[in-house]
């Protein structure tokens, strides 16, 4: 694992972009606090565990472009996963894929790569 200061993204000798991994918090914080929430090139990320995996996903509803704090995080047996439902108009989004599964949204909120390392909680920054 690269130091975290280290640049985000580089070129590799045949100049493709290679994504950097950035500490998001500990294992403990996400079990403690329930999501985790860091800044990503601008973009808020919040960090969750639903059932036996960990997902990662800009903290933004597309319908309305407002934050997805105080979001319920469900199970839902219609998705590989469960889902994050926003708390002002109910938009229900797919943990896994980022679909927008019921109106008033219409368009995926981006999601990330995560994964638990030594007890860190870290999230693929975008090339």
């Amino acid at each position: 694992m690269e130091p975290i200061d280290d640049v985000r993204s580089r070129s590799t000798a045949n100049g493709d972009d290679v994504s950097e991994w950035v500490l998001a918090g500990s294992s403990a914080e996400l079990a403690s606090e329930g999501r985790l929430e860091l800044e990503i090139d601008g973009a808020w990320v919040a960090i969750v565990h639903q059932g036996n995996a960990l997902y990662a996903f800009e903290d933004r509803c597309t319908h309305d472009g407002e934050s997805l704090a105080g979001a319920e995080i469900e199970a839902d047996s219609a998705t590989p996963c469960g889902v994050v439902v926003c708390p002002r108009h109910g938009a229900r989004f797919c943990l896994a894929t980022g679909a927008a599964l019921t109106p008033p949204a219409y368009e995926p909120i981006k999601v990330f790569e995560v994964r638990e390392c030594q007890g860190s909680i870290e999230v693929r920054a975008p090339a």
